[in-house]
């Protein structure tokens, strides 16, 4: 297999999409799952490092943000852009649309979408137990359907 060849499909996993079909992973795929998202983009950096590149002096391994990776990954989020994310989720936008609009990860989009409450947490979210949100609380339709659309 050639480099470019396997770059393509280590970017396509780690942007969550089945390079095979062209599909999304679920938010249970292991490939959603944060470790090995930045496990693959830690890959796909040392792919594209020149052979001899060694970490600039003072800077830890790892410290720069992935070269792959959506323009805002590991920012804050503001109120005005959670804001915008519910609005838009509330809208019927889907979570890879938003994914694109916000330049952040699908799952930076799940986990805050869950901490909005507008869905149940992945299953894979660290820090987060499963439970019942308000809006299914409050008799709501399924958040698993207002999820999926």
């Amino acid at each position: 297999m050639e480099k470019a060849a396997a770059v393509k499909i280590i970017q396509q996993l780690a942007d969550g999409t089945d390079p095979n079909t062209g599909k999304s992973f679920g938010a249970d795929s292991p490939y959603q799952h944060p470790d090995t998202v930045r496990a693959l983009f830690v890959a796909l950096r040392a792919l594209d490092a020149p052979a001899a590149a060694t970490p600039a002096a003072g800077k830890p391994r790892g410290a720069a943000p992935a070269e792959n990776a959506p323009s805002n990954s590991g920012k804050p989020w503001s109120d005005d852009e959670d804001q915008a994310l519910a609005a838009a989720f509330d809208a019927g936008k889907k979570i890879l649309e938003l994914a694109t609009a916000h330049q952040r990860s699908r799952f930076a989009i799940e986990a805050r979408l869950a901490k909005l409450g507008k869905i149940e947490p992945p299953a894979n979210l660290r820090g987060y137990a499963a439970k019942t949100t308000g809006a299914k609380a409050n008799g709501a339709a399924s958040d698993v359907a207002s999820y999926s659309h």
